[in-house]
């Protein structure tokens, strides 16, 4: 793999059975990603832009195809490895947001610490200092109900972040939120990615979201439709 390249994708198919029908969710995509690359997914729904997601995450398995994160081909990934890259490599944020509602904020930021073996004395500093990060030490000790949905997902994205991934999974992170606070979270995405060098790789519907991206990967059928740069995405949208 080139040293540029994080991600590279290569004849990538999957397919589901549903009932008696068999569902081509991918349909031989090949794909690069940089470094501290940020890419955005979009599609209608069934393009297969979850499904890529999934797989490059860990949680999934491809059904042809390869599919290597750094010097990692996940399809051919045992247990054991995949657990660990999900656990020490990736982070995951989801627009429902995840969090768990009996945890206080600096509690839910510590749990892929406690997963990853993290000493108490070591996790809960780096946690707050996480919820400094994205603006949170003043809510560090209240528990998701008592925190706005933006507040939610700033916690979430802290989480994501705690044990320093290579790679940054977001599944639709601003679509329980406003138009002002999703965009304060997209923000915070990118400012993970210029600051610690993750590779952000985001699902959306939103072309205003997509825009933000360096890249923009468009699916259709399962397949890459075309590519189009962030840049010409946001004069797109300035002129319309």
């Amino acid at each position: 793999m080139e040293n540029d390249a994080l991600i590279r994708t290569r004849a990538l198919s999957r397919r589901y059975q549903v009932g008696q029908q068999p569902v081509v969710a991918l349909d031989g995509v090949d794909l690069d990603v940089g470094r501290g690359e940020f890419v955005a997914l979009v599609g209608p729904s069934g393009s297969g832009k979850s499904t890529l997601l999934n797989l490059l995450g860990g949680l999934d398995r491809p059904e042809s195809g390869t599919i290597q994160v750094a010097d990692l081909e996940l399809g051919g990934a045992g247990e054991a490895q995949l657990v660990r890259y999900r656990r020490e490599q990736v982070g995951f944020v989801f627009q429902s947001f995840n969090l768990l509602a009996m945890r206080s904020a600096v509690e839910n930021v510590e749990m892929p610490l406690i997963l990853a073996g993290v000493k108490p004395r070591e996790r809960r500093p780096r946690a707050l200092a996480l919820l400094e990060s994205v603006g949170l030490a003043a809510r560090a000790h209240h528990k998701p109900s008592e925190l706005s949905g933006g507040e939610m997902q700033r916690v979430a994205v802290a989480r994501a972040l705690a044990n320093g991934p290579m790679l940054l999974l977001a599944d639709e992170p601003t679509g329980n939120l406003d138009s002002n606070t999703g965009q304060g979270i997209l923000d915070l995405l990118r400012q993970a990615v210029a600051a610690q060098g993750v590779t952000l790789v985001l699902v959306t519907h939103d072309a205003r979201v997509a825009s933000y991206a360096d890249r923009i990967i468009h699916m259709l059928d399962g397949r890459i439709e075309r590519i189009e740069s962030g840049e010409r995405a946001r004069d797109a949208l300035k002129s319309s």
